[in-house]
């Protein structure tokens, strides 16, 4: 006879018939084994990049959210109040390249022709860099011949000048 199952008393089991003891057995032996396989796929499921060979772009989109390293202040993000704010300064309207005005020729409320001066406009300044161009310096190395000895004679290479 086999022996019991952990959680049957021995003298019960000795009353099952053979044919529900083997029965029993192979149940036992195939809850073991799905058992063993619930666990691997588990352990499948929680693998991610960290943990495992598998690439960052197979991380499921819940494990990629940002984790907070410190605790929330309370206060909204940015400046706050009180605070200097750091602004570029403007350049001086006589150095600027070009200078475009922007008047407004009628009321926008009533449609009335705008004919006064703003004294003192908002300013906004954009920084444009211009594109970059390249310098290109061609080397013509002329090859002349003496009329007297009728050897070749090539122009000297500038000193410091590129050869590649």
């Amino acid at each position: 006879m086999e022996t019991p199952p952990p959680s049957l008393p021995s003298d019960i089991w000795d009353q099952t018939p053979s044919e529900a003891q083997a029965y029993i057995g192979a149940l036992i032996a195939r809850v073991t084994a799905l058992e063993a396989a619930v666990k691997e796929l588990t352990e499948r499921l929680q693998q991610d990049s960290h943990n495992s060979s598998r690439p960052p772009s197979s991380d499921k989109s819940s494990d990629k959210k940002r984790k907070r390293h410190r605790q929330p202040s309370g206060r909204r993000p940015g400046g706050q109040p009180g605070h200097q704010g750091q602004t570029r300064e403007l350049i001086p309207v006589a150095e600027v390249t070009q200078v475009v005005t922007l008047k407004p020729s009628s009321c926008g409320r009533c449609d009335h022709d705008l004919m006064s001066e703003d004294p003192r406009p908002h300013r906004h300044q954009v920084i444009e860099i211009p594109p970059i161009s390249p310098v290109v310096t061609e080397y013509q190395v002329h090859c002349l011949t003496c009329e007297v000895c009728g050897a070749n004679t090539y122009g000297a290479w500038p000193h410091g000048g590129p050869r590649g």
